[in-house]
């Protein structure tokens, strides 16, 4: 979990909405009155006995840790962190590694699956793939480092891709700079590789010129009869380059992707981009969202849910936006329009409100001001 921690008044008025308690059966359970549960809640009664916290506890059904706060990672976080400990010993050993080679027919499938998985929002499985994948694709690149290198750049960029959604920002670096790396020398392929460096180098100054530049290198002479690989491509850059500027630019690319997408269409993955006029859609909602502008991005939100194009999204990428959605309801103090939404991602796609820190940041901020919808939301 990311951002500041709930005082434990709050925790308690969130784990007891959660167990479909009222402040009364609390009460009950507790050998209290309802007014002492209410005034712990609202933070004028502090719990600073050990006893008393150990049986309000055990009422809720967690250990003590989580109600004081002192364990703020939520249940499986131990597993992602060895997780992520073994993806980054595989990013360190440099092809160092021994065991059987891959025949690339074997590492296709491999690098294919891992995209499968990581599409459909099953990022514990990713994790556990990862490692192993790593191994096999620095193993390739030793033996034959000109052989089977979209395989190569495909591993580094899932990889990149999973780190970035659980918030390991320098080991998503590291890996979108190895699928740059090994893609040196063939443009598309460096366009792929960019695809991934685009989110990591959000924060950086030079980010929106080096999308651009890799952008309009890939970027077809005619755009009404290039190939759509090299279309998605280019328009996927522009979105990230998008989500690197300022209003007033982003709007502009944007603009400028639909264009390409309007000529990919729906329903395609080319080069794992999943870019078409729906991928913008969304895209327009992240940027109203990071520039403060939630009464745009609730419309458009609204609006790209409600197109042909919605269903045709990886379930990865529509449990994103609505997380994003979610922020945007918040932005316009609409905690009800935030937690449905948000209850949608999460049967959508569990894994991605569950494990992704900057969903969790946004369960965190609703439950803070309505605990009761905080119920209804699965926090793993």
């Amino acid at each position: 979990m990311t951002g500041e921690r709930l005082p434990i008044g709050r925790r308690v008025a969130y784990l007891r909405a959660h167990r479909k308690l009222s402040q009364q059966m609390l009460a009950d359970r507790l050998g209290k009155s309802k007014s002492w549960v209410d005034k712990v809640e609202r933070g004028v009664r502090s719990l600073e006995r050990v006893s008393t916290i150990r049986e309000v506890a055990a009422v809720l059904r967690v250990d003590a840790a989580t109600l004081l706060g002192d364990d703020a990672r939520p249940p499986g976080a131990a597993e992602r962190t060895e997780g992520v400990a073994r993806i980054r010993a595989a990013l360190s050993t440099y092809g160092m590694t021994a065991g059987r080679d891959a025949p690339p027919e074997g590492l296709n499938r491999a690098v294919a699956h891992a995209w499968n998985t990581y599409r459909h929002a099953r990022y514990p499985q990713v994790v556990e793939q990862l490692p192993e994948l790593l191994a096999e694709v620095q193993r390739a690149q030793a033996r034959e480092p000109q052989v089977g290198r979209a395989a190569v750049v495909d591993a580094y960029r899932v990889a990149a891709a999973l780190l970035t959604k659980l918030d390991e920002t320098s080991l998503a670096w590291l890996a979108a700079d190895r699928a740059m790396s090994a893609a040196a020398g063939d443009p598309v392929l460096r366009a792929c590789a960019a695809v991934q460096l685009g989110p990591v180098l959000r924060a950086s100054a030079r980010a929106r010129s080096v999308l651009l530049a890799a952008a309009y290198r890939v970027a077809p002479r005619d755009l009404d009869s290039g190939p759509p690989g090299e279309l998605s491509l280019c328009g996927a850059l522009l979105v990230q380059a998008a989500r690197a500027g300022d209003g007033r630019a982003a709007g502009e690319l944007l603009d400028e992707a639909a264009e390409l997408a309007a000529r990919v269409g729906d329903g395609h993955d080319h080069h794992r981009t999943a870019f078409g006029p729906a991928a913008v859609d969304v895209a327009r909602v992240a940027a109203a969202v990071e520039r403060g502008d939630g009464a745009e991005a609730v419309a458009r939100h609204e609006t790209a849910i409600e197109a042909d194009g919605w269903r045709w999204l990886p379930l990865e990428q529509r449990a994103a936006h609505l997380v994003d959605a979610a922020r945007a309801y918040l932005l316009v103090g609409d905690a009800e329009g935030a937690a449905k939404v948000l209850v949608r991602a999460e049967r959508m796609a569990p894994a991605e409100v569950g494990h992704r820190p900057a969903a969790r940041e946004v369960v965190v901020r609703l439950a803070a001001v309505c605990p009761s919808w905080a119920s209804t939301i699965t926090f793993q």
